[in-house]
């Protein structure tokens, strides 16, 4: 090979090599960092929303926060069911506290719990361990209950969730369109 046309192969494999690398450190950042879901189910609606692979919500969940902080009252976390589902709903009991429902009112160890305004729309209805005004201990789990509580497999029927069972926190719906933006 003449010597123009060897070194036009160096920079070629040179610019292949920062472009793998650059594509293996993006890679390593993501499967780190983030976890992409698409909603399938009405669980979580009107904040994540969907039925199905096609019209659901693309959902961005971050990582890091778990590994720096617990989890916080009115936050989205997903999560994994014994069957291997991946799950999303929202902490509404945190560890030590007595979760119940009176009146359709959340109360925090007998005490009613006041909701964000942004979330003044969330209606929590009296179903699972949460009927007949029964009282829950988190002990040391969480509470988590979907924002459609009518229509949610949440802590009203799988009991409080263990700390470690968290994988990540919503944090940004990237589709559709109409939808993008930060998870609140």
């Amino acid at each position: 090979m003449n010597p123009p046309v060897r070194r036009g192969w160096r920079i070629g494999l040179r610019i292949a090599e920062r472009f793998l690398a650059v594509v293996g450190f993006c890679a390593l950042v993501y499967h780190t960092c983030f976890d992409f879901t698409v909603i399938i189910s009405g669980s979580m609606s009107p904040t994540l929303q969907g039925n199905d692979e096609a019209t659901g919500d693309r959902v961005l969940f971050e990582k890091i926060t778990g590994r720096f902080r617990a989890p916080r009252r009115w936050e989205i976390h997903q999560f994994h069911t014994p069957e291997g589902l991946t799950v999303a709903k929202r902490v509404v009991g945190l560890p030590g506290e007595r979760i119940s429902l009176r009146d359709g009112v959340l109360c925090i160890d007998g005490k009613p719990v006041p909701i964000p305004a942004h979330l003044s729309h969330l209606r929590y209805y009296p179903f699972g361990n949460l009927a007949a005004g029964h009282e829950v201990n988190c002990g040391t789990g969480y509470y988590l209950l979907g924002d459609d509580s009518r229509d949610s497999m949440d802590s009203r029927y799988g009991g409080v969730l263990a700390p470690g069972r968290f994988t990540a926190r919503a944090w940004l719906v990237l589709g559709p369109g109409a939808r993008r933006g930060l998870v609140r």
